[in-house]
């Protein structure tokens, strides 16, 4: 290794060391996201897969809460580190196309100011570590085809088969991999073992989720399936093109990831990098025909920037004096730009109810309200709790309607001294409402009308409220607490009727 790249890998690491804590810094602001209690909650009881998705991210959940407890900060530190690795690995794609040491700053930095890296360093969601498992990928595809080394197919391997153990989506990314090889120069590694092997590496990594999925008849099919025509229902998918400009990377970094999408496909010095433009264009051809969300084709940006920043840096070289301060002088100005921004919308930084608060939640929608009142919300289950007769508390249990708010009790209930958390949502459903028929039961997130078709008794006992008097779906929609008694037919029965997907 150069004396050059030593001092490159430096500051590299020093950036994303930076990136890192400036994340930890800024994540200790509102509370979890209702998301992100769903994937606590199943942290505690760990399995090869759920119903919503596949086993890695509770698992990193369970070990930031093995090392920091329940704390906000502490359980985003996994997260945070994986946007930092993603940095470096980006910045080594640069390097890999000939980029030396602007183009591989630039593209550290332009990966860090990516608004779902900015997210994706707040929560500990799926997303996040989804995030790193493309980049890896990616990174690997590059040095495959940089450096002609076949047995870079291991690392390919291995980033598929931890994708696959995160997100599904991850086999969109394969489609478009395997097709860039078909329509590529790159056809020649099917010839090489390396490649068998690699596949054969990711199926083993995939494989105890592949058979909990046999075990659970393919549910997650029955409920991506649910979910899909949900979201194209509710519109989610109608701004996938719009979404492309500013959501999957820094609209201010456009210019880079245009120019590096034309240069893998059209450029004759950047021939050998053929296959990333195909792997782009079938990715995301496949998620628009699918009626993707815009945010699911975002990891798969970061290999055009490395190549955009690497054009830009030869252009400016080749400008030199004026032109070329120039040059780097308004093109680092845009980057900056586009940071601030994404901060102030990306990361828990306005002060609640502030007019920078009214403006974030204007733009991001609920990225940061479902991060408010999960507490309040259990304090008040916990008061009805208390009111309730001390001779039905052992035959007591509390129906949540979905996952933020299992999630949400299931966190801070012991502190409470809370009955059994049971709801019909997703992994939830699976577990049961016990051991016992429950007699006495709070319900929270059911409307009137619903909870009374299960129940022949139900008293209302108030309304879902926060301290901060911050709109969301908690204090927008059913935001009633009953306590019901007398249910209509016997659990076993009535427990069919409660599965949902979320």
């Amino acid at each position: 290794m150069t004396q050059e790249n030593k001092t490159n890998n430096l500051i590299l690491l020093l950036m994303a060391f930076g990136a890192v804590m400036f994340h930890i810094a800024l994540n200790g602001q509102y509370g979890f996201h209702r998301d992100e209690l769903d994937f606590i909650m199943n942290a505690r009881q760990l399995d090869w897969g759920y119903v919503s998705y596949p086993p890695i991210t509770p698992l990193f959940a369970r070990i930031g809460l093995e090392i920091f407890g329940e704390s906000l900060r502490g359980l985003r530190v996994l997260p945070a580190i994986a946007q930092g690795i993603a940095m470096i690995l980006a910045a080594l794609m640069a390097r890999d196309m000939d980029g030396k040491r602007n183009a591989q700053i630039l593209t550290a930095f332009a990966i860090f100011i990516v608004p779902m890296s900015l997210f994706g360093g707040t929560v500990i969601m799926y997303f996040a570590f989804d995030y790193l498992w493309w980049v890896l990928v990616a990174f690997f595809f590059v040095r495959l085809l940089a450096t002609d080394d076949a047995r870079y197919w291991l690392g390919i391997g291995a980033g598929i088969g931890l994708g696959m153990m995160t997100k599904y989506t991850m086999g969109f990314f394969v489609a478009g991999l395997v097709t860039a090889v078909l329509l590529t120069s790159a056809r020649k590694y099917l010839k090489s073992k390396w490649l068998y092997l690699g596949a054969a590496l990711a199926l083993l990594i995939f494989l105890p989720n592949l058979i909990w999925q046999m075990q659970h008849d393919f549910i997650a099919f029955d409920y991506l399936s649910s979910i899909h025509a949900r979201d194209v229902q509710w519109g989610r998918a109608d701004n996938f093109l719009p979404e492309q400009l500013y959501l999957t990377a820094n609209p201010l970094s456009l210019p880079l990831w245009v120019v590096g999408l034309s240069l893998c496909l059209f450029s004759a010095s950047m021939n050998r990098f053929r296959a990333l433009g195909w792997m782009f264009l079938v990715t995301f051809v496949l998620f628009l025909i699918n009626q993707g969300r815009g945010y699911y084709t975002g990891p798969a940006y970061v290999m055009l920037l490395a190549a955009g920043c690497t054009w830009f840096e030869v252009w400016f070289e080749r400008q030199g004096g004026k032109k070329r301060q120039l040059g780097y002088g308004l093109l680092w100005t845009t980057q900056v730009i586009g940071s601030l921004i994404g901060i102030i919308l990306m990361k828990p930084i306005a002060p609640i109810n502030s007019p920078l608060w009214d403006f974030t939640i204007g733009v991001t929608g609920d990225l940061f309200t479902e991060m408010i009142g999960w507490q309040d919300l259990t304090k008040q289950v916990a008061d009805i709790y208390q009111s309730i007769p001390e001779s039905e508390k052992p035959n007591t249990v509390i129906l949540a309607g979905n996952y933020g708010e299992a999630g949400a009790l299931d966190l801070y209930g012991d502190a409470y001294g809370l009955p059994r958390i049971i709801s019909g949502g997703n992994s939830y459903w699976y577990r049961g409402y016990g051991d016992f028929e429950p007699e006495t039961v709070i319900v929270v997130g059911f409307d009137g009308d619903y909870a009374r078709r299960f129940f022949k008794s139900c008293e209302f006992s108030g309304t879902v409220k926060n301290s901060y008097n911050v709109k969301n779906e908690e204090t927008t929609r059913h935001t009633s607490l009953y306590v019901c008694r007398e249910p209509r037919q016997p659990w076993s029965e009535m427990w069919q009727e409660m599965q949902w997907y979320q």
